[in-house]
């Protein structure tokens, strides 16, 4: 009987791991799923504002055009039909707030129950007009056609420089300074946690005594355990400051700010890897290069740092991860400007804070929203790349021994 309990017992632990990892495992290929599903709609969609028709004179030659070049019209940069494939006449802007230019507010209707019908005469009259106004108002029997915009493509939206989700009347999304941004302050992050991280966790293994390695390694991964939004207030109030007052900027809120704190948020995890990476080389060669006339430097930078180089490249890599999905800190401290970045010096915008900072903001299911949804999947990808980089210096690390 006791053994039927046993075995009995046993099967039920065993189902109950079985479903808990069959669990965890789906709902992770359902997040997967669905960020992607609603991402990569993005892809479907024309640039027009939602809501919004563009509309020219049904003499206008020009049927379709890039939301660059609708952008670059409406800005006043192209000014004639000619730069972009039409007749060589002057391009006439026209918004839905220049319709009392031409008629008064009795021939508009008290309830704008006219407004259709004038909006489509004043396109009617005017051969070189693009017209920018919402779906709304577009009459039946409308005298022009509409402009047709390209949808956005995953060349443009990976490859353009602007970021404007919300511009009219054709929004801009390029995601190439999010992630150049995103990449520029993990990268400012890394130059400044590894060799900090490397001395510390050379100092906890090799040159420490027992007592304050007990007390050191504690207080530093602790570090790990204060909210990024802490940080973020320590960066504010001292990092900011003391950047825009060392270099003479007009503000402090730089790719540098960023790149310093979250170079101090990894450092709790690339000292912790590594320090157990040199720790574990065997005490046998240690020995063996101290009997054969090195300095305890010399064993530590040509014995100990060699053997334990997959475990530091390991920490290093985690250390880059935790900097490339952090969110507030960043956000608080970087300036939040949409720019390629060419110097850490200057305001940046990781993909993290943006999807932080206008998912709120964005209605669920327009562009804007499939926007930052398709900017989480290249996060995702990211953060993908970095844990197969992980899985593959451990197997080799294995593989080594």
């Amino acid at each position: 009987m006791k053994r039927y309990f046993h075995n009995f017992g046993e099967r039920v632990i065993e189902g109950v791991l079985t479903i808990s990892g069959t669990v965890t495992s789906l709902t992770v290929l359902l997040i997967v799923f669905f960020l992607f599903k609603e991402g990569l709609g993005i892809f479907n969609q024309s640039p027009v504002a939602e809501g919004s028709a563009i509309v020219v004179n049904n003499q206008n030659p020009v049927k379709e055009l890039s939301a660059k070049e609708l952008k670059e019209i409406f800005d006043q940069n192209i000014t004639n039909w000619k730069q972009v494939g039409g007749q060589d006449a002057p391009i006439k802007l026209f918004r839905i707030d220049d319709i009392t230019d031409y008629y008064t507010e009795e021939q508009i209707g008290k309830d704008f129950e006219y407004l259709p019908q004038r909006l489509s005469e004043v396109v009617a009259k005017e051969p070189t007009i693009v017209a920018f106004f919402p779906e709304q108002y577009l009459a039946k029997d409308f005298q022009g056609h509409r402009i047709n915009l390209e949808n956005i493509s995953v060349s443009e939206f990976l490859g353009g420089t602007e970021w404007y989700p919300t511009i009219q009347p054709a929004v801009q999304m390029g995601v190439l300074p999010l992630i150049l941004g995103t990449l520029w302050v993990s990268l400012g992050a890394i130059l400044i946690a590894l060799p900090l991280g490397l001395a510390t966790s050379i100092y906890l293994a090799e040159i420490a005594d027992k007592r304050v390695r007990n007390l050191l390694k504690p207080v530093i991964e602790l570090l790990a355990g204060i909210p990024s939004v802490v940080y973020g207030f320590f960066g504010l109030v001292v990092i900011v400051p003391l950047i825009q007052d060392l270099f003479g900027l007009p503000v402090g809120e730089t790719a540098l700010a960023g790149s310093i704190i979250l170079g101090i948020m990894a450092l709790p995890t690339i000292i912790s890897v590594s320090e157990d990476a040199m720790r574990t080389t065997p005490r046998a060669m240690k020995e063996a290069s101290l009997a054969l006339g090195a300095t305890k430097w010399q064993t530590i930078y040509k014995v100990v740092v060699p053997y334990s180089m997959s475990g530091i490249s390991t920490a290093a890599i985690l250390g880059i991860g935790r900097a490339i999905g952090e969110t507030m800190a960043v956000l608080m401290v970087t300036g939040n400007a949409s720019v390629i970045p060419h110097t850490f010096l200057a305001p940046v915008r990781t993909i993290p804070a943006t999807i932080a900072a206008e998912l709120g903001e964005a209605p669920q299911g327009g562009m804007h929203y499939q926007a930052l949804f398709a900017l989480g999947c290249i996060l995702f990808l990211m953060t993908l790349i970095i844990n197969l980089s992980v899985d593959f210096v451990s197997a080799k690390r294995k593989a080594n021994r």
